[in-house]
């Protein structure tokens, strides 16, 4: 925990909050592993003092939709509070500001005296927007975007190595069908669509033909956790390693999910040993007992899934 006493906390009026805002500044986060993102409202402060002890490798504290306007700086303030005593987390840390045009230049100004290791631009519709986000956040931060336009849908995959900054693309189906004018029932029954399959399989190839990383969308019936279980199964055979999550059940399942398995990284490792030994020798294709013929793209395939595990 944060803070031992969180009830003082809660006590105080905003501008009592604000005057406690401390000078901490955790170190940035090295965690390489991004299989579970876990979004929070700042305006819980139980679940903002839990930041020094979760499970999710990224967590992100919503400051757009799930925040009312008369209290968007409140939560803006909590955030700046607890942050400014963190000493350090095992995740890594993201906060989704609103919209450009509605506040979100200013809330990241005012982040950029805190520690965050990522800044989340929702509603995205442009490249003006990314190159405009870029200009405003400190250069050692991440950039994410959130993907629930269909002018984003769209362009998404052209949008390519626009910053170093910008390294992943979240799904926020519901908003996207909402605005490609298509029924949330696609995704709320399940699995199985094949219009819901295809807008999957169209940002996983568009945010990976953009360097990007994919991360699927929230289910938000965090009580139906065979439901999500569903969902993840599918979403890593479609190939996607990272969900978001809503609550530590869903995060714990997601990690377990995403996770290679030890047969799956035992293969990758006896795979690179086996390719580097023969290319030592000038040989780029060689038998193996076990694997069969192992050439660079399979060689490539080890080396990721290798890279993806690393903490």
């Amino acid at each position: 925990m944060i803070f031992d006493d969180i009830a003082s906390i809660e006590s105080l009026s905003i501008e009592e909050r604000e005057k406690k805002i401390g000078t901490i500044r955790k170190a940035p986060c090295s965690r390489r592993l991004h299989r579970s993102n876990m979004m929070l409202n700042p305006l819980n402060l139980h679940h903002l003092n839990r930041l020094d002890d979760l499970e999710a490798d990224w967590v992100t504290l919503n400051l757009e939709d799930a925040i009312a306007p008369s209290r968007k700086k409140e939560a803006l303030i909590n955030i700046a509070l607890f942050l400014s005593h963190l000493k350090s987390s095992p995740s890594c840390i993201v906060v989704r500001v609103n919209p450009l045009d509605q506040g979100g230049k200013e809330e990241i100004k005012f982040l950029n005296d805190f520690i965050v290791d990522a800044i989340r631009i929702p509603k995205i519709r442009s490249r003006d927007e990314i190159e405009t986000a870029l200009g405003l956040i400190r250069q050692d931060r991440q950039l994410h975007i959130s993907l629930e336009t269909k002018e984003a849908f769209r362009d998404l995959e052209h949008w390519g190595r626009i910053d170093q900054r910008l390294t992943t693309a979240n799904l926020g189906i519901l908003d996207l069908l909402a605005d490609l004018g298509l029924p949330h029932r696609l995704v709320t029954r399940g699995p199985g669509n094949p219009t819901a399959e295809a807008i999957l399989s169209r940002f996983l190839l568009g945010a990976r033909t953009a360097g990007l990383l994919p991360v699927s969308f929230m289910y938000q019936d965090y009580r139906d956790l065979e439901g999500f279980r569903r969902w993840c199964e599918r979403e890593r055979e479609m190939g996607f390693t990272a969900k978001a999550c809503m609550g530590p059940a869903q995060v714990e399942i997601a990690n377990a999910i995403f996770s290679p398995s030890s047969e799956e990284l035992r293969r990758a490792r006896e795979i690179r040993e086996a390719f580097e030994e023969a290319s030592a020798l000038g040989i780029h294709g060689l038998m193996h007992d076990k694997y069969g013929f192992i050439d660079e793209p399979i060689y490539r395939d080890a080396l990721n899934l290798l890279d993806s595990s690393l903490h």
